[in-house]
């Protein structure tokens, strides 16, 4: 279900109007049973998806709070990275890889049949397996007790304002407050509906409407001059901004109607001086988990600066190969994480 869809835009306000008059105990059950309506309108065989990383991520966080000794704790936490990260391998990574290999022995002249599963990526999958499991090492690491409820859980990793597009939620942040009662005023609901507003009209006004322009640059560049190229550029820029930021703002705007304020994503990010503060202020969400999850966790700055150098640029290829399969991303994110050591040297 988009959000710049007529039918949610008859979602929303029948949620909106359940939540009010319910109790916080069905409120949680409610939102739950509507994030799954929302995620399953795209495709409902993913749904049993969804849930296997919900229901096993809960466990492992349980276990690890139950745990007696480091060690069980750490091969509980390995076990919970392997299962997130495995089941993203294997739908959004897959083809590509084996794929890559096939051309690599083709242009070697050897001959290889590598097997590919052809199999449609879930939407929001990488969103919502960094979410949980951001969880279970929290909990691992002390910062989270484990969560209690399994309804609570699985709407803390469903929730549908972010499910699909983030923020990534931090469960430091989101989970309390799913876990306690919420006070909804007045202030919720019309601060929250201006901001979807916003995000509409940065996602329908601005990003959609320059879309035929840029698709048309990118697709003939052979039949384009310089300054139409240019142009082009700029406005894939705009586009992008405004598509990311646009989805951003009304997952905050929506979820700030439920009584439930998300972390901010985007802040300005074309003011920013540098390429650092570029990613202070871009897809915080993403680029604070690459930070708390990868960076520091690789040793960060502590070893030296040829180490932090590398760690910035193995991030980056990382994050690059996150936001899709294909070479084109693994170079965006190789030029991204050189920038940051340029910088930081």
């Amino acid at each position: 279900m988009l959000f710049n869809s007529w039918i949610f835009a008859l979602f929303l306000p029948i949620v909106l109007g359940l939540y009010y008059i319910l109790r916080q105990r069905w409120q949680n059950r409610m939102l739950l049973v509507a994030s799954y309506i929302f995620y399953g309108w795209w495709d409902w065989r993913f749904l049993s998806l969804l849930g296997f990383t919900t229901v096993f991520d809960y466990f492992c966080g349980r276990a690890i709070a139950a745990s007696k000794t480091p060690r069980q704790r750490k091969i509980i936490l390995t076990f919970s990275c392997i299962s997130n990260l495995g089941i993203l391998s294997l739908f959004k990574y897959f083809d590509f890889f084996s794929d890559s290999t096939q051309r690599l022995f083709d242009t070697l002249g050897m001959h290889l049949d590598m097997p590919t599963l052809g199999i449609i990526l879930p939407v929001g999958i990488s969103f919502y397996t960094f979410q949980s499991m951001s969880y279970v090492i929290d909990v691992y690491r002390g910062d989270l007790p484990a969560a209690r409820s399994l309804i609570d859980f699985a709407l803390y990793v469903s929730f549908f304002p972010q499910l699909v597009a983030g923020p990534i939620e931090r469960g430091t942040n989101l989970l309390p407050q799913i876990c306690r009662q919420r006070y909804v005023n007045w202030n919720n609901i019309t601060s929250g509906f201006l901001l979807v507003l916003v995000g509409l009209f940065r996602k329908i006004a601005i990003a959609d409407s320059v879309a035929a322009l840029v698709n048309s640059t990118f697709s003939h560049p052979e039949a384009c001059g310089g300054l139409e190229l240019l142009l082009g550029l700029y406005m894939f820029s705009i586009q992008i901004y405004c598509d990311f930021a646009g989805y951003s703002d009304i997952a905050r705007g929506a979820s700030r109607m439920f009584g439930i304020e998300l972390m901010l994503n985007f802040e300005q990010p074309y003011l920013s001086t540098n390429i650092t503060e570029f990613w202070r202020r871009w897809h915080i969400s993403f680029s604070t988990w690459l930070r708390d999850y990868l960076y520091i966790p690789l040793g960060g700055n502590r070893k030296g600066q040829l180490a932090a150098y590398r760690n910035l640029l193995i991030v980056m290829l990382l994050g690059g190969l996150w936001h899709g399969a294909h070479w084109t991303f693994v170079v965006w994110g190789g030029l991204h994480g050189t920038y940051l050591a340029m910088h930081k040297w």
